[in-house]
């Protein structure tokens, strides 16, 4: 396994743009070493990525996902880690079911107008 790798290594691998791994390292969250104007990213950087792509698909807004790759180089142990994610998990499966509800009730909603109009049109077809 190779230990350091190229921007469009990256973005291969994790199916991104140059550009959005040069946001992740604007944003602080990937510190690549620099030879000359090439960026070397290394083993620590791909392991962030990765995180940072699946908090992305999870819907974990940008510093959430910050906060949590701190605590980690804080916290080798990873038991505070472990906590606060369990902690965010449980909110974010929350919102999820909390918007699962609302899109349940807005098809629900729809279904009924349209079941109306159709009788509607139905009566006005009629005459």
């Amino acid at each position: 396994m190779t230990d350091s790798f190229s921007i469009t290594d990256l973005a291969r691998e994790f199916d991104v743009t140059t550009r959005t791994i040069r946001f992740y390292e604007d944003q602080g969250l990937i510190a690549p070493q620099r030879q000359g104007q090439t960026r070397i990213y290394g083993q620590r950087d791909r392991v962030r990525l990765r995180l940072i792509m699946r908090g992305k698909r999870l819907g974990f807004a940008l510093k959430e996902i910050r906060d949590l790759l701190d605590l980690y180089e804080t916290d080798r142990s990873e038991i505070t880690q472990l906590t606060i994610l369990i902690n965010k998990i449980s909110e974010r499966r929350d919102t999820l079911a909390k918007q699962r509800d609302d899109i349940d009730a807005t098809i629900e909603e729809l279904d009924l107008l349209e079941e109306n109009c159709q009788q509607e049109l139905s009566r006005k077809s009629v005459r």
